[in-house]
């Protein structure tokens, strides 16, 4: 009978992935949307062609993030893919209902105040962290 010992690798083995371009790609997105809505107001004074530029550039870093990101992906073992695609599932319906239901507030006057995407992306980013921190939980 042989003897099946308990393999280290399982749910941690996507360590072994290089997620760096997908970090350096994300931050550089990050960069590229904090140039485009600040730019515009404090550098170069609202001067349509910078702004078409800064477009440019956050669409092409977006685009790169993309790529990466599927890269990423394709290069993760089963298990830890179907973590993270359960997750960006999640996520994405998360997104969908909680950002309906939040622009919808306002227009029913149960806030004063105008939604703000960014209050959506806070959302989707934290339901995608737990997410994942309770794939990885449920299959260690």
């Amino acid at each position: 009978m042989s003897n099946i010992g308990n393999n280290d690798g399982g749910c941690d083995q996507h360590r072994n992935v290089d997620i760096l371009p997908l970090a350096l790609w994300t931050l550089g997105w990050l960069a590229s949307t904090v140039l485009l809505r600040y730019g515009t107001e404090y550098i170069w004074d609202y001067l349509p062609i910078y702004s078409i530029i800064a477009l440019i550039l956050h669409l092409l870093f977006g685009a790169a993030m993309i790529v990466v990101n599927i890269k990423y992906l394709s290069q993760l073992d089963e298990l830890q893919r179907k973590i993270t695609m359960d997750a960006m599932g999640i996520t994405l319906g998360v997104g969908l209902i909680a950002g309906i239901a939040y622009e919808q507030l306002e227009d029913i006057k149960l806030i004063a105040f105008e939604p703000s995407i960014s209050h959506l992306i806070m959302i989707m980013a934290i339901t995608y962290v737990v997410s994942i921190l309770i794939g990885n939980r449920k299959y260690k």
